[in-house]
């Protein structure tokens, strides 16, 4: 069965690459995975419970939906791009995969995704995704969440290395705290915000003075000590189930006594406002290819 499923994913990446290749046939596109047409029916047929022929027409009526959703392409150019000869045949066979024609899809759209019992389907904006191997728990986001700010954090003090003194000391007008914001200062708080709570956990105190015009190399060291280690906290926090234990601050004059799931929200909201802040400053600099530092897409693409 194993060898069943490699020729199954080798097809859904050939038929993700060959999607507007509308002259391949199935004998054409099982002789490129070295394959009679008679096998590869046999093992896309066992495996993704459908043929060949029937899935790629899934696949292509997926994308046909997501063009009406997203562009202005008329009815019959995304009926030609899905391979339809014809308005009308389009029509019919979007009908019945999703109740509605497209038109009316267009202006009342429901789902994108057509059933299919392999779970496999078109992936905007021009590929094809297998089934996770898991499912992505809360606990799993909430790490994943943690990690993308750790990662976020390091490229905005990369690029903030292209800067000069005065760039980057230069006041933000909109504030998070009391003094005047700087990309300096707000990305110094960004890492001292994990090691201060890294204190905290560990009944230890906290040196602000690290803060006060720290140069960026030093960030970057911080960094690599202190994300770590606030990962693990999150991570086995998160594993253990114990998002709801307590635990008591003794940076707070006077101690409080917090929750870890408390913190680590207050963490990132926070870290979130300081973010967009120093991501605005980089855009203001010339410096945009970080965007907004969105963690969607980050969060959805597999680790390595």
């Amino acid at each position: 069965m194993g060898t069943a499923v490699d020729h199954f994913t080798g097809f859904v990446d050939l038929l993700a690459a060959a999607l507007d290749d509308h002259d391949a046939t199935g004998s054409d596109l099982a002789a490129r995975l070295h394959l009679s047409r008679f096998h590869l029916d046999r093992v896309v047929s066992s495996v993704a419970g459908e043929p060949p022929a029937a899935f790629r027409r899934r696949i292509l009526l997926e994308r046909a939906a997501y063009r009406l959703l997203t562009t202005g392409h008329t009815i019959l150019e995304v009926a030609t791009e899905a391979g339809y000869g014809s308005h009308e045949a389009f029509t019919r066979a979007f009908g019945r995969a999703y109740g509605v024609g497209p038109g009316e899809y267009r202006h009342r759209p429901t789902r994108m995704r057509i059933d299919a019992p392999s779970d496999v389907h078109f992936h905007p904006p021009g590929s094809l995704r297998l089934p996770a191997d898991k499912k992505v728990t809360p606990m799993d986001l909430l790490t994943r969440m943690v990690e993308h700010h750790i990662w976020l954090v390091g490229e905005m003090i990369e690029r903030a290395s292209r800067l000069d003194d005065g760039q980057l000391d230069a006041p933000i007008e909109l504030s998070v705290d009391e003094d005047r914001q700087t990309i300096r200062s707000l990305l110094s708080r960004l890492v001292g915000q994990m090691g201060m709570w890294n204190a905290a956990l560990a009944n230890r105190s906290y040196d602000w003075s690290v803060e006060e015009h720290e140069a960026l190399p030093a960030m970057r060291r911080r960094l690599a000590e202190e994300g770590p280690v606030f990962l693990r906290h999150v991570r086995e926090t998160a594993e253990q189930g114990r998002l709801d234990d307590t635990f008591v601050d003794a940076l707070c004059d006077p101690p409080e006594v917090f929750t870890y799931g408390g913190m680590i929200a207050h963490v990132l909201t926070f870290a979130a406002h300081r973010r967009t802040l120093v991501a605005l400053a980089l855009d203001a600099a010339g410096i945009t290819d970080l965007g907004w530092g969105d963690p969607m897409r980050w969060v959805a693409e597999p680790r390595t």
